[in-house]
């Protein structure tokens, strides 16, 4: 998903690397991330089939698909025929890089992080208001908490790493399903962490 660091084991899930301001800002869309986010968690699927899975008409999703692809992000797949062809993501995850190029760029980039962070509260806001139906387990495995610690740079750095390297260890099963345990459901793990501007409001 969105700035997660570029894995480093080879046999990690492929990453694209979104440079062009141009590409960012075309994805920075609401219906285009959740395209992209159903064709890299369901496989291929026609832009019919996503339209379902994504509330939206089939009309909307083939046109987001085609500026999508235009950028390099989806692709047509094999089978299917006319407006039936599926189409597939190019790659597993997305890398924005931290460190903007130009004003360009980091105009492009703060747009993307902005509807990606809509996004994350959105879907948040989504499980907090389900949460009391779901059965126990997955009510005390989910978490919705921060932490407050003082870092270095490099610090941060390295827990970022540690942590992502955790996660690798289960990304085979985005692009495997059989690797998923019969109990598996799609999970959003969100990393956020980033210095306090206002420390002066954080409990002591």
């Amino acid at each position: 998903m969105p700035d997660s660091a570029v894995p480093k084991d080879p046999r990690a899930p492929s990453v694209k690397r979104i440079t062009d301001p141009r590409a960012l800002r075309a994805l920075a869309h609401p219906i285009r991330l959740s395209l992209l986010g159903v064709l890299r968690t369901h496989g291929p699927l026609t832009a019919t089939k996503a339209a379902e899975l994504i509330g939206e008409s089939s009309a909307s999703c083939s046109f987001h698909l085609r500026q999508l692809s235009k950028y390099g992000l989806v692709e047509e797949a094999s089978g299917g025929h006319g407006r039936e062809r599926p189409w597939q993501a190019t790659a597993m995850f997305t890398d924005v890089p931290e460190i903007a190029d130009s004003p360009e760029f980091a105009a492009a980039a703060h747009l993307f992080r902005s509807v990606v962070l809509e996004r994350y509260f959105e879907n948040a806001s989504l499980w907090l208001d389900a949460k009391a139906a779901e059965p126990e387990a997955w009510q005390q495995a989910a978490q919705l908490n921060d932490r407050f610690l003082y870092l270095t740079a490099a610090e941060l750095q390295n827990i970022v790493e540690q942590i992502g390297a955790i996660i690798d260890a289960y990304s085979d099963r985005n692009v495997n399903p059989a690797l998923r345990p019969t109990d598996a459901r799609l999970i959003s793990l969100i990393n956020l962490s980033f210095p306090l501007l206002r420390p002066q409001e954080v409990p002591r």
